[in-house]
């Protein structure tokens, strides 16, 4: 019927990649961006076994014309081929301007899947934000401006065609406020979701008298809310090491309707990159109060090798000390061009 906030604000990138520029004439430019990354995967549910996973085959067309010095605009469409499936990416129409800002209208990304820290790929905070089936939105419109020092992001969704579980009156808005300051990067986050329209169950009856079958519909409505707040701290005043701390608080009822639960997270990450080998950790723990349930720590360790530019393969493992849970191990290839 619906998805979390968390879920809802895992969209995926809106933002097309420098790329490979195929064309560049008279004002016009196309270049292809893309990304692939596939791992074999042994997940933290206790008793997962090994499989393959195909979790990024990605491609796009990013098309901009330059309508004077400061001023682009532009078309993006991508290819989506996640988990072997395949299906369209983001899609919107964008204006690009130095001075102001972007503006993007159509199915892209949100705030906050900017969000999470660390060098993950598959057991760690920015998974909380990123894993499983990224989704992006429709009907939405996001505005970015980065002006070195400063910069932010606010974005707004509507679910009127029914494709992003919010129902045909939910709204979804999130933003984002960033700042650097010397060797340190804070970033601090706020989405909300208001999930609300009907959902139709059809049961099917024998008539007793005639015993024709017939088919009976009730409508439910549902109206719930879910809000998130996130502070991230990231440090970068040692050459190779990266240092971050994030913390995050969920509020809300989308999982139950009328049941309020609140759950906060607060996590640790760091990395370090020597010659082609970087090696990364992190640790969070979360807690909620929902009735018993426990806190859980969660943590990560990974390490990848570049194999070219944008190119490397990597191994984690992660785990918990939730219950019914094992430790994890990934093996991948990740490429992004």
């Amino acid at each position: 019927m619906k998805k979390t906030l968390v879920a809802l604000a895992v969209l995926a990138a809106g933002s097309a990649q420098a790329g490979i520029e195929l064309y560049n004439q008279d004002k016009v430019t196309v270049s292809m961006t893309g990304d692939v990354e596939v791992v074999y995967l042994k997940d933290k549910a206790e008793g997962a076994e090994f499989q393959q996973d195909i979790q990024d085959a990605d491609f796009g067309f990013d098309t901009r014309y330059a309508v004077n010095d400061d001023l682009q605009i532009g078309a993006y469409w991508e290819f989506s081929g996640d988990g072997g499936q395949a299906d369209t990416g983001d899609v919107y129409m964008a204006f690009y301007s130095q001075t102001v800002g972007s503006i993007k209208f159509g199915k892209t990304a949100t705030a906050l899947d900017d969000a999470g820290i660390g060098g993950d790929y598959q057991f760690g905070i920015n998974s909380f934000f990123n894993n499983g089936t990224p989704f992006s939105g429709d009907e939405a419109v996001r505005y970015d401006i980065d002006k070195g020092t400063f910069y932010g992001t606010v974005a707004f969704l509507q679910d009127k065609n029914g494709n992003n579980d919010l129902g045909e009156d939910g709204t979804y808005f999130d933003a984002k406020l960033g700042a650097r300051v010397a060797d340190f990067d804070f970033t601090g986050f706020v989405g909300k979701a208001k999930f609300k329209g009907t959902t139709s169950t059809t049961t099917q009856k024998a008539d007793l008298t005639t015993g024709e079958i017939v088919n009976t519909t009730v409508t439910t409505p549902f109206d719930a809310d879910e809000t998130l707040y996130a502070l991230e701290a990231r440090y970068a005043g040692v050459e190779n090491l990266n240092l971050a701390a994030g913390y995050y608080s969920l509020d809300g009822d989308a999982n139950e309707a009328g049941v309020d639960v609140k759950t906060n997270t607060f996590g640790l990450s760091a990395d370090y990159t020597f010659n082609a080998v970087t090696v990364g950790a992190g640790y969070s723990r979360s807690s909620s109060d929902l009735a018993n349930t426990d806190d859980v720590n969660n943590w990560y360790l990974n390490a990848a090798y570049s194999l070219a530019p944008s190119t490397k393969a990597y191994a984690e493992v992660g785990g918990d000390d939730a219950d019914n849970s094992q430790t994890g191990i990934a093996i991948g290839l990740k490429a992004e061009f």
